[in-house]
């Protein structure tokens, strides 16, 4: 990952004390750099490059090729002598990831930007999505791009933040203890969101009440008079408060809340709800995507952007022109078939979602359903039981056919015909390397008019077999 620093090129000798480093020998203490790199093939002249220890490679046996390519400043843990050599300013750190969280933290400082911070296990990016649409009606709004949520994209993407930006919604993922208190002070967010607690991460993390401590590591970071954003749904988020911040619910199923979402309505190309606050009740606000969930997303857009003082007109606006970016809740139409794709990440709580909304959708336009469903990640020991529940949700759907994907996709497969789905409405492949066996069983069965989900973790790849069925669809529609 690269970046430019959005207020212009920093010295060495400053980006030093920016990192919590030493600059060693302090060698070239006025060379200037215009950006910060991890990965040695986007190092140049202009750009520092951090020197990562990950799980598979060391940062570090690249500084050879780094320094051929011209750069000249390098953040490491260990100096070499061929840095010596090359004349390079090297900055020498205890940790190189922590760097840039210090890195993150000082820059942040000097921006006048109000930052949102945003963690959960599931809908943080439609929540940072959702809250810039709304934003953006009336502020300069950054928001982290794409997944950049971990302990290297944050930080990196916090340095291009734009000097005249008024509103910061920095994404925060996690897969363990003291990942989001990291990236929480780095940050030091005015408004903290945790969306939900789920199941992604019982592998690292092993109970739900485990994820919420996890998840709760927001308030390290949090200022004093901050606002912490709650799912008032949730039994395991009840009752968090403290003296140095404030505490706003948000609920979607009617439950007494700051800000409660009632009479929702799950339409074909659409979702309409009302909100009921201390403000009064505003009817029919609209989001253009389907699903319940999406719900929540607007209701902290909503709440944030009433305590900036927005207008009601502006927030509508900003809700109604959102739209999910990329593999994530997208749906689309080619020859006749609809397409729902949401297979960028995948747990029990977004599977079930997801499932809900195409049932939905069918059960409004008739259409027969096909779910393409793959293995869900990082669940632990509880992840073949929490498969087989999703199997077991779709088989009391009005959904037509399943098919499924990897090891943990038989176990959805399982779960639907213990549930009472017939197996010749099933069709499973278990290998996840094969995934043209999948799209030539779904080329057998597909037709005009039906609606297709396709949902898993982003290591199942759905995408590719997205893409050749709408080959398959296109080459037959000639």
């Amino acid at each position: 990952m690269k970046t430019k620093f959005s207020v212009g090129s920093i010295c060495a000798g400053t980006l030093a004390l920016m990192c919590g480093g030493e600059l060693r020998g302090n060698v070239a203490p006025d060379r200037m750099v215009g950006g910060i790199c991890t990965d040695s093939r986007e190092a140049d002249a202009d750009t520092a490059f951090v020197a990562l220890r990950g799980e598979r490679v060391d940062g570090h046996d690249f500084i050879p090729a780094v320094l051929a390519s011209g750069c000249r400043c390098i953040i490491c843990e260990k100096a070499s002598k061929c840095m010596e050599e090359a004349g390079a300013s090297v900055i020498t750190v205890s940790n190189s990831e922590l760097a840039l969280a210090y890195l993150a933290n000082t820059y942040r400082k000097a921006l006048h930007a109000r930052t949102i911070g945003v963690t959960g296990s599931v809908g943080k990016t439609t929540t940072k999505d959702m809250i810039h649409s709304v934003l953006s009606k009336r502020f300069h709004v950054y928001k982290t791009p794409g997944n950049h949520n971990s302990l290297v994209g944050m930080p990196l993407s916090v340095t291009e933040i734009p000097t005249d930006t008024e509103w910061a919604i920095l994404e925060m993922g996690m897969s363990g203890f003291g990942e989001v208190e990291r990236l929480s002070v780095a940050a030091q967010p005015d408004y903290a969101i945790i969306t939900n607690i789920g199941t992604a991460h019982l592998e690292m993390l092993g109970t739900r009440e485990n994820i919420c401590r996890a998840k709760l590591e927001i308030l390290c970071g949090l200022k004093d008079g901050g606002v912490l954003l709650l799912n008032g749904d949730e039994p395991l988020l009840a009752g968090i408060g403290g003296k140095s911040y404030r505490t706003v619910y948000v609920s979607a199923t009617g439950k007494k809340a700051d800000f409660s979402a009632q009479n929702i309505r799950v339409e074909t190309d659409r979702t309409l709800f009302d909100v009921v606050w201390a403000g009064g009740t505003e009817r029919d606000l609209c989001l253009y995507v389907m699903g319940k969930h999406n719900v929540y997303a607007a209701l902290y857009a909503f709440a944030i952007a009433v305590m900036s003082g927005m207008s009601i007109d502006k927030i509508r606006a900003g809700l109604a022109e959102f739209k999910p970016e990329g593999i994530r809740q997208n749906r689309s139409e080619c020859c006749g078939v609809t397409v729902f794709a949401d297979c960028y990440n995948a747990s029990p709580e977004s599977m079930i979602a997801a499932i809900d909304v195409l049932d939905a959708y069918c059960q409004k336009t008739g259409h027969r359903g096909i779910a393409v469903l793959g293995d869900m990640l990082e669940l632990g020991t509880d992840s073949a039981a929490l498969h087989r529940g999703v199997g077991n949700h779709l088989a009391k759907s009005g959904i037509d056919w399943l098919f499924t994907i990897g090891s943990g996709g038989s176990q959805i497969a399982l779960g639907a015909r213990q549930s009472g789905m017939t197996t010749a409405t099933i069709r499973q492949n278990r290998f996840l390397e094969r995934p043209e066996d999948t799209l030539a069983e779904l080329e057998k069965v597909v037709q005009p008019g039906d609606a297709i989900l396709f949902k898993a973790s982003r290591a199942v790849g759905e995408e590719v077999i997205i893409a050749g069925l709408k080959d398959y669809l296109q080459s037959g529609a000639k």
